[in-house]
């Protein structure tokens, strides 16, 4: 097995190799603004520093959210490219079961959050950092406050509000190294990945006008 794991869900733009049992390599940029600029090169990165070529990988990881729109699809799309080229399997996993994994929690309960922007959260529960309690949600930090107090927090959402989360802690963001860990984990298990089909949760913010103007001529 050799599992080329990446997630453009959050502002970090993360890729992994995981062989099965370990890690073989992996690269963390945290710039929201450049997915589509990082992402290639941090798979050429990997692959060099293993001494491998992209033909040796047996399948493909991906962070499917929730996340922003455009950076999402950055990496959904990359990943399902690699899928065909390929000929090999791509494998969704939540990203937020990424950050949980990364936390390294064995008794929970406790919350992941990352940041929504508009001042809101992509949140969920989890009962350790492996099993998680509720569906993703995006919601003010505000409004979630009674369901989430007193609960320990991971993630950047955490660290932004910590009226609502004031007992956060690292990781930040998702590394691709932690979600290829969590899926060889799943998948040695005999365990069904998600789809990888981005987890929106709102709609985008670029919108087709209801009423534009038509300057075509008849």
């Amino acid at each position: 097995m050799l599992l080329l794991a990446l997630d453009t869900a959050t502002p970090a733009v993360t890729v992994a190799l995981h062989d099965g049992t370990d890690v073989v390599t992996s690269s963390s940029q945290v710039d929201a603004r450049r997915h589509g600029e990082l992402l290639l090169p941090a798979v050429d990165r990997v692959l060099a520093e293993a001494g491998l070529k992209l033909d040796a990988v047996t399948g493909i990881v991906v962070g499917i959210g929730p996340g922003p729109y455009t950076g999402l699809r950055v990496g959904l799309m990359t990943a399902d490219t690699f899928g065909l080229a390929l000929g090999v399997p791509v494998h969704g996993v939540c990203t937020l079961d990424g950050l949980a994994y990364a936390a390294d929690i064995d008794e929970g309960p406790f919350v992941v959050a990352t940041d929504a922007r508009r001042k809101e959260v992509y949140w969920a529960r989890y009962a350790d950092s492996r099993t998680r309690l509720t569906d993703p949600a995006v919601d003010r930090p505000a409004e979630i406050a009674e369901q989430v107090a007193g609960l320990p927090a991971v993630g950047a959402g955490a660290l932004l509000y910590p009226d609502t989360f004031p007992v956060a802690r690292e990781p930040e963001h998702v590394s691709a190294a932690a979600l290829a860990a969590l899926a060889a984990e799943r998948l040695a298990a005999g365990a069904e990945l998600p789809a990888p089909r981005p987890l929106y949760l709102r709609r985008p913010d670029a919108q087709v006008p209801k009423n534009y103007k038509v300057v075509t001529p008849k």
